[in-house]
């Protein structure tokens, strides 16, 4: 009976994927990790799991986590689309390309989500700061990858980069303001974010189909 158990449980294990294991370990690790600090910096280790503030009526804050969704979806198909066209064709041009786009999509959906420019202020780095080395990487991106973005339906992105711009201005410069209102730096985010996801969804879905028709040809 106990060999039998024993068969079994080895047999479930033997379909345990690697990935899984190594995922789980990273998660651990990395959430032991974070719970020292808060044990050993933070007034709580139990404000990790504080849940979100309940909106005051249903429409508070509709269009911020509208916002913050639309932020995931870039790097998630950018990086989807960068794993599995890398191992169809490793020597496509475009595998760097989306690589980069997976990095700076990703960097920019952590610090919309955990508002990483306003929690370097308790380390004394000022938001101004943060946001100039944000548009330091953001131009580097584009001189690296603008012969790949020529390729692509690049005004978008441009609008894109322009929208958020302003909203990051108006951000910056919002104390000046006659008119104190959130739809000002809002609306101008919000489509930002739109476009954004418009343009890498189209980038994506364009090198799948490029990507999958060179191989049938083959």
């Amino acid at each position: 009976m106990l060999t039998r158990v024993k068969n079994r449980i080895l047999n479930l294990l033997k379909k345990i994927p690697s990935i899984f294991i190594i995922c789980n370990s990273v998660s651990l690790l990395l959430l032991i990790l974070v719970i020292i600090y808060a044990q050993k910096f933070e007034p709580s280790v139990e404000g990790l799991f504080i849940p979100p503030v309940t909106p005051p009526y249903p429409t508070a804050g509709l269009l911020t986590h509208t916002f913050e969704i639309l932020c995931s979806i870039p790097p998630v198909l950018c990086g989807f689309s960068f794993v599995i066209l890398r191992r169809i064709n490793p020597n496509n041009t475009n595998n760097f390309f989306l690589l980069g786009s997976t990095i700076l999509t990703a960097g920019f959906f952590v610090n919309e989500i955990y508002r990483i420019h306003i929690i370097l202020q308790f380390f004394d780095i000022p938001k101004s700061t943060t946001i100039k080395v944000y548009g330091v990487i953001a131009l580097l991106y584009l001189l690296l990858f603008w012969k790949n973005l020529r390729s692509t339906p690049y005004g978008i992105i441009i609008i894109s980069l322009l929208l958020i711009i302003l909203a990051v201005l108006i951000d910056s410069f919002y104390q000046y303001f006659p008119l104190k209102s959130l739809l000002i730096e809002g609306i101008p985010k919000l489509l930002g974010v739109i476009n954004f996801s418009l343009y890498f969804s189209l980038v994506c879905y364009q090198e799948i189909i490029q990507t999958f028709i060179s191989s049938q040809t083959d």
